[in-house]
């Protein structure tokens, strides 16, 4: 089969899918963004999309669809271009919804059969918005801007023969009508790559080494930001370092937003919640790495005791599976798409969002008596193995849905 894989910072989730489809012996050809420097063994074509500038104000509640439609034409234009110069015709295309990149490509190829990857579908209410207090009342406004954004979603998965999403609870976000077309598939976890080590170690930047067995709790995210709860994080750290002086915290994540608004003072997240308890705090003990290299990260959920894991009700982080395919006991927020994973009490423990005291409670137990937690620690790597494997599980079940489209 030809098959045309498409995402702006592509391999993102085709990384293991390229690869395999290659090997398997279908012509794999990639179209990315000129901005993208990522490599990849298959064969990459690159697009350029100078965004033209939005007007806000003219363009209204369509200011979401304008700018990624524009990308969507973008992307047809140098579609079209390669099949007249080239005569280039795939069996399969397999695109990313989230940027407007698929929108139009069945114009170009009708033949094709087109699957989307539908990540998310954004609501007015039920999901992100509104959910988190610190964020400020939710508007009507608000609402309503979340629900414009679907605009360029569900025109992706109309035109689409088929839909991915990597969680059921993810898959729920769109209309039933849409929600027929999706096949749940996580992405999968390399749990050959990511699994328990005994003498795993971490060096800090002050040169402390951290090794598996110490009193280590540790906070992932791309980004410091509220919808990943760092902010209820922060607050319940003062009475955890308190109980536990041993205890050693290690937070990865960098100072942009990947997600919601930035703080209207021109400040970082990481900075205003860290200024709120900082006087509270033994710095000493609270190490900030910004963002780490993927290995890094792999030995961090290896040394790891205890692992806060939090989320608005939105796109799952991939870290969270790891830090359970690696071992790690992860404490997670109790919203949806952590639950659709996490039984608490049985492969991890969950805590409400907001609940301050609750998170250090639990965190603080999680520290102090480690063999209690072994079991849940088994059995959540067990639930990796059996739900979410790479190999066994999610990427066979991804070779076979872009297979079942052969001609």
């Amino acid at each position: 089969m030809k098959i045309l894989l498409v995402h702006q910072n592509f391999p993102a989730q085709f990384l293991y899918l390229a690869p395999e489809l290659k090997r398997r012996g279908h012509d794999v050809v990639a179209l990315t963004d000129t901005l993208n420097k990522r490599e990849s063994e298959v064969r990459t074509l690159r697009y350029r999309h100078d965004a033209p500038q939005v007007d806000a104000q003219a363009c209204r509640l369509g200011r979401n669809y304008t700018t990624q439609s524009d990308r969507g034409v973008t992307v047809a234009r140098a579609c079209l271009r390669l099949r007249r110069e080239t005569g280039y015709v795939p069996d399969v295309i397999f695109g990313h919804s989230g940027w407007g990149e698929t929108l139009f490509l069945k114009e170009v190829w009708p033949e094709a059969k087109l699957i989307v990857y539908a990540e998310f579908y954004y609501r007015g209410q039920g999901a992100d918005v509104g959910f988190d207090p610190d964020a400020g009342d939710s508007s009507f406004d608000q609402v309503l801007i979340a629900q414009g954004r679907t605009a360029h979603l569900g025109q992706s998965l109309l035109h689409a023969d088929a839909g991915v999403s990597p969680t059921e609870w993810q898959a729920s976000t769109y209309p039933p009508a849409l929600r027929q077309m999706i096949e749940v598939i996580f992405d999968g976890v390399d749990s050959v790559a990511v699994k328990p080590d005994p003498a795993a170690s971490v060096t800090l930047p002050d040169g402390r080494i951290l090794r598996a067995g110490d009193e280590v709790l540790t906070f992932v995210n791309r980004n410091l930001e509220p919808y990943r709860g760092y902010h209820s994080f922060m607050r319940a750290l003062p009475e955890v370092l308190a109980a536990r002086p041993e205890a050693q915290v290690v937070i990865v994540g960098g100072d942009d937003v990947s997600y919601g608004p930035p703080p209207k003072d021109g400040r970082r997240w990481k900075d205003i919640y860290l200024d709120e308890v900082k006087d509270r705090l033994d710095l000493s003990r609270v190490h900030f790495l910004g963002k780490v290299p993927y290995p890094t990260f792999v030995s961090l959920m290896q040394v790891s005791r205890a692992h806060a894991y939090l989320t608005y009700p939105f796109v799952l982080s991939w870290s969270m599976l790891e830090a359970m395919s690696a071992g790690a006991l992860v404490i997670g927020s109790d919203t949806a798409p952590v639950r659709e994973v996490i039984r608490d009490g049985e492969n991890g423990l969950l805590v409400d969002f907001f609940d301050i005291a609750g998170w250090s409670r639990t965190l603080t137990k999680a520290l102090e008596a480690p063999e209690q937690f072994l079991p849940l620690r088994a059995a959540a790597r067990q639930t990796v193995l059996e739900k979410y494997d790479l190999r066994s599980v999610c990427l066979p079940r991804m070779v076979a849905m872009v297979e079942r489209f052969a001609p």
